[in-house]
């Protein structure tokens, strides 16, 4: 049972700490540690190359030490081995508070008084309440679902869709294509939390956002794929959206020339909505060899044929 760890060196000595002490039964090392690659069963990484996966002939899981695992080529992943992607509490605890204080900023005009501070323009705008103002998150998942619960006691009307059925109590769930703008059209602030995937790339586009009620906001907090540039910048200089928080974007980082890092009407964040804790992440990944040891479900496991 050995787990061979592939990403930042300093997450990587607290992980190397905790698997010591809390699970010393698990082999633990690092690329820059001298191991065999036929005892490696366990690979914890963010984007190991093909060269790496080919090596270790006993690999039987790959967990993502992030939340997403679109970063990975499942193309070329031997179909036996089975893709994690992370669950700890950290990246749903980061993830609330990024999308609440997002929803929170718009929901409050936060964009129009920025803009007011910089021409010295004292500006109030009357005030909307939270019972008037439609917050719906794409994707429902553990973070879709995570925010949807933070944001319920503020008393925004609150929806959901995903591309499977689900259930949440207090939320307007939709699902499937068919139901996409039915869903949209009763958002007036849109978060997106969407896995990427070959369906969901490019989702954010011209036709769905311009199903949303005039005035809508957009949060991304998915991935960059998810939204086509040139529309959103096109449909907030046409004032359909009034403005978008976006904490990801293609590529990572942006170039200095960007349209985005001017504009007026755009929140532009690092991608620091939601990081991985090392601490909880360790345990995280140590319970989550147990199951397999156990023969138990494991928490994360992609399904292949989804993406997700």
């Amino acid at each position: 049972m050995t787990l061979l760890y592939t990403s930042d060196p300093e997450r990587g000595r607290i992980w190397r700490e905790i698997f010591a002490a809390e699970a010393s039964d698990i082999g633990f090392f690092d690329a820059s540690q001298p191991h065999d690659p036929a005892t490696i069963r366990y690979l914890a990484a963010w984007a190991p190359s093909a060269e790496l996966i080919a090596g270790l002939p006993n690999l039987e899981i790959l967990f993502s030490i992030g939340a997403g695992i679109d970063q990975f080529d499942m193309n070329a992943l031997p179909p036996h081995i089975r893709v994690v992607r992370m669950i700890e509490p950290g990246i749903a605890a980061g993830m609330v508070e990024y999308a609440t204080m997002a929803a929170l900023a718009l929901h409050r005009n936060l964009i129009d008084y920025r803009e007011a501070q910089k021409d010295a323009r004292w500006a109030p705008i009357k005030l909307k309440s939270a019972g008037e103002r439609r917050i719906g998150v794409m994707g429902l998942g553990n973070l879709g679902q995570a925010v949807l619960k933070a944001l319920a006691p503020f008393g925004f009307p609150l929806s959901g869709w995903s591309r499977s059925p689900r259930a949440m109590e207090g939320v307007t769930c939709h699902a499937g294509e068919a139901a996409l703008p039915d869903f949209l059209a009763a958002c007036d602030i849109l978060i997106c939390l969407l896995p990427l995937t070959d369906e969901t790339r490019g989702i954010l586009c011209r036709k769905t956002l311009s199903l949303l009620p005039r005035g809508a906001a957009l949060v991304n907090v998915g991935r960059g794929g998810h939204l086509v540039e040139q529309d959103l910048l096109s449909l907030l200089d046409e004032a359909h959206l009034s403005g978008a928080v976006l904490d990801v974007t293609d590529p990572e980082p942006l170039p200095a020339d960007h349209p985005f890092w001017a504009h007026p009407r755009i929140i532009l964040t690092p991608h620091v909505a939601s990081m991985t804790r090392a601490d909880s992440a360790a345990r995280a990944l140590i319970a989550n060899i147990r199951r397999h040891q156990a023969g138990a479900p494991i928490e994360g496991e992609v399904a292949r044929g989804r993406g997700y």
